[in-house]
């Protein structure tokens, strides 16, 4: 286990790397690799672990009865997911997870951490302290996804989330996380729909494209009227 990059995850930010080997052992640590669409946690499955992502990513579906599958979330390096089920143990889980690519997987037993009182300023009280600064961001995703997906149209939910990733990686030229059926899911929208948009929005000189790298044109700003 590389404990440099184990350091470099935000979960561990503030501990000292002489404090981690006692850390992961007490949370039952261990790393596992992932290949690309392989699972890592089936829906109705129970957990106590919660995974941090060291590399790569995974993405977080709902399947309907039908088979349909809507992309609820995409988690980079440095973030976790499965917490919440982790801390509350007997749950069954809602939805499916899987990599997104070739990706490593730390696991921790986290509800460990909330069983007990950690002494202010151990590594313990660090990690939780990370922990619910993780959750608090967690949040905030969920919010932002809502936004994406309020407008009734299809241009609408693609202005905002691509303004949002715009906005996030401080460039009008950026990389989203979905390939187009992904990106149709995250969206809640048919891909053919969105498909058909997104060429309207480049032949109209709104942006340009290429697989999940896109190009927003200043125009873009001021396509609210269009939603």
């Amino acid at each position: 286990m590389k404990y440099s990059v184990i350091l470099d995850n935000p979960v561990f930010q503030g501990i000292a790397e002489e404090e981690l080997p006692e850390l992961l052992e007490f949370l039952d640590a261990k790393e596992k690799d992932f290949v690309r669409d392989e699972t890592v946690f089936h829906l109705g499955d129970r957990t106590e672990w919660m995974g941090v992502v060291l590399s790569g990513g995974v993405n977080i579906f709902r399947t309907d009865v039908w088979g349909r599958q809507s992309i609820l979330d995409h988690v980079n390096p440095g973030e976790v997911f499965g917490e919440t089920y982790a801390c509350l143990g007997d749950i069954p889980l809602m939805v499916d997870v899987s990599a997104s690519e070739e990706s490593v997987i730390l696991f921790l037993k986290i509800r460990k951490i909330t069983q007990i009182q950690p002494e202010p300023g151990s590594s313990r009280f660090r990690l939780m302290q990370n922990l619910f600064h993780i959750m608090a961001e967690k949040n905030l995703n969920l919010s932002r996804k809502i936004s994406h997906i309020t407008p009734k149209s299809i241009r609408g939910r693609i202005v905002s989330y691509l303004s949002y990733e715009a906005v996030r990686q401080k460039s009008s030229s950026f990389e989203i996380p979905f390939n187009r059926q992904q990106m149709a899911d995250y969206l809640l929208v048919d891909r053919s729909a969105l498909s058909a948009e997104l060429s309207r929005m480049q032949a109209e000189g709104l942006l340009t494209f290429r697989r999940n790298r896109f190009c927003l044109h200043t125009e873009l700003k001021d396509d609210h009227k269009s939603m």
